[in-house]
C-alpha cells in the first residue's frame, strides 16, 4: 500500500472520508488510477494501485493475448489477493483507504482474455485462493467512449499499450458496462469521465467529492457536463 505525498495539495476540507474504503473502476485510460492518487491524497487514505507496470507478462499480452493472457492474468489475481489481504489485517493509523481496482472484476478479465480450458483452469485457481476481500463503502465507475479511451491511452505514451485496438476497448468497455448493470454490492457512483477532468478542473472535483460524501447507497451518476 501507499501513502500519499505529504507534498501533494489537500482538497480543503476532505480530510477524511465518511468511506473506509473506496474503489475506483473503469477499463484502460479511463483515468481510474489518476483520480484515485488524487481522492487518497484529499482524504488522507492509503493507496492500493493495481501494479500493472509489475507484471511481467503484460507486454507479453498486449502482444499477443492469446500466448499471453493466462499468465497476466493469473498475476494479477495472485497480486490482487495479496494487496486485499495485507488491507484486510488493518493499520490502525490509515483507516481510509482508496484503490483503483475492485477484486469483483478480476473474473470479467479473465472471461473476456481466456479460452475455455484457460478460464477453467483460472477459476479452479481462483476457487482454490482465500480470497476474503472487504467490500467497498462505494465504488466509482468511470466511463468513456472508446475514442476518447484510445487518445489517452496513446497520450501517456507507455510503450506496451501501443498494440491496444479500438475492437479490444470495445469489448473491454462492453464487458464493464454488462459487470456494473448487475453489480450490487456496494453503492455505485458512475462517472461520466469523457468530457470532464478531474485532475485540473477544481470545481468538477469538487461536485465529484460531494456526490461521494453524500452517496450512501443504490445507484448514482455523475455527469458535470450537464449540470
Amino acid at each position: 500500500m501507499t501513502k500519499p505525498s505529504s507534498t501533494s495539495t489537500k482538497t480543503v476540507g476532505y480530510k477524511k472520508s465518511n468511506k473506509t474504503f473506496i474503489a475506483v473502476e473503469g477499463p484502460i485510460g479511463v483515468g481510474k488510477t489518476t483520480l484515485a492518487k488524487k481522492l487518497a491524497d484529499s482524504f488522507d487514505a492509503e493507496l492500493l494501485l493495481e501494479g500493472a507496470a509489475e507484471n511481467p507478462f503484460l507486454e507479453k499480452f498486449y502482444q499477443n493475448a492469446k500466448q499471453g493472457a493466462l499468465p497476466a492474468q493469473l498475476y494479477f489475481l495472485f497480486q490482487r489477493t495479496r494487496q486485499l489481504q495485507e488491507l484486510r489485517q488493518g493499520d490502525m493509523f490509515a483507516p481510509n483507504h482508496v484503490a483503483d481496482f475492485l477484486m469483483d472484476k478480476d473474473r470479467l478479465f479473465a472471461r473476456l482474455t481466456l479460452d475455455t480450458n484457460e478460464l477453467n483452469l483460472y477459476e479452479q485457481v481462483y476457487d482454490n485462493l482465500t480470497i476474503d476481500a472487504p467490500t467497498p463503502d462505494l465504488v466509482i465507475y468511470l466511463q468513456a467512449p472508446t475514442h476518447v479511451l484510445l487518445k489517452r491511452i496513446r497520450k501517456r505514451g507507455i510503450a506496451m499499450e501501443y498494440s491496444i485496438t479500438d475492437d479490444y476497448l470495445n469489448q473491454l468497455s462492453s464487458a464493464y458496462t454488462d459487470f456494473f448493470h448487475y453489480y450490487n454490492q456496494s453503492p455505485l457512483l458512475i462517472v461520466n469521465a469523457s468530457g470532464i477532468d478531474l485532475v485540473n478542473n477544481e470545481r468538477d472535483y469538487q461536485q465529484l467529492l460531494e456526490r461521494i460524501e453524500t452517496t450512501s447507497n443504490g445507484r448514482h451518476y455523475f455527469n458535470p457536463t450537464v449540470i
